[in-house]
């Protein structure tokens, strides 16, 4: 509760702060730092490695849990790539806020229209991070990746770099994953989380971008694989279904 309590009184603080920003400037960077700060709250202790991300970059990352959102968005002041349906229309308002990037995952046939809307969100100064799993996994080894959206750096006007990240949860990653339990237990369980939680964000070098996207693809997961000392099967046990 003291964290809820927390969380409720950090939005009412900077909520007027980000509107007047847009308002006097049309551009507001407080939603990253809610984020981070948010982060903070639920118990994350953050800290990232690696080479600064420019703009025009994609993230590849591995799916943990819901917390991963604060926690990438806060550590690289990155958008995020989000399936368009959110569920409760405030949720959905807060994504807004970040520039949050929607793809109709529904649409099947519509791979090269999602790509396309992330490709004009990349031409952006803002870091676009992508999460090839489709959905959170057990944290334990990695799900399999889908290459279909990383065509968006082929479609782009600028020259974009696709960088892996890693996201380490460390010794707590099994439990900190979201795989198994409603969404509102999960949220209740980490908000519960006794202490602190140290978080890594390994943010790893740029993948050379001579190969198609199956091998882009392939390399991310591998890179991300090998900073996490992971050994995963091809394909998940738990499915892809969620």
């Amino acid at each position: 509760m003291l964290r809820v309590g927390a969380l409720v009184g950090l939005f009412l603080l900077l909520a007027p702060i980000h509107f007047i920003a847009k308002a006097l400037l049309g551009r507001s960077s407080w939603p990253s730092r809610f984020l981070a700060i948010a982060a903070w709250i639920v118990g994350a202790r953050v800290r990232r490695t690696g080479a600064p991300v420019a703009p025009h970059t994609l993230l590849i990352c591995n799916h943990v849990s819901w917390l991963d959102i604060l926690v990438l968005a806060g550590a690289t002041r990155c958008r995020l790539v989000s399936k368009d349906q959110l569920g409760h229309p405030f949720i959905h308002w807060l994504a807004d806020q970040n520039s949050t990037v929607y793809v109709k995952r529904s649409h099947v046939k519509g791979a090269k229209d999602q790509a396309l809307t992330i490709a004009r969100a990349l031409e952006g100064e803002q870091p676009v991070a992508l999460f090839p799993e489709g959905t959170t996994g057990p944290g334990t080894h990695l799900l399999p990746f889908r290459s279909t959206l990383l065509e968006a750096a082929n479609y782009a006007a600028k020259d974009v770099a696709i960088r892996p990240v890693a996201l380490d949860y460390g010794s707590a990653a099994g439990e900190i994953g979201w795989w198994h339990e409603p969404g509102k237990s999960n949220v209740l369980r980490v908000l519960g989380r006794r202490g602190t939680l140290p978080v890594t964000v390994n943010v790893l070098e740029p993948l050379d971008r001579s190969g198609g996207r199956k091998a882009l693809t392939a390399a991310a997961r591998g890179a991300i694989e090998q900073r996490l000392r992971l050994t995963s099967p091809g394909q998940s046990p738990i499915g892809e279904d969620k």
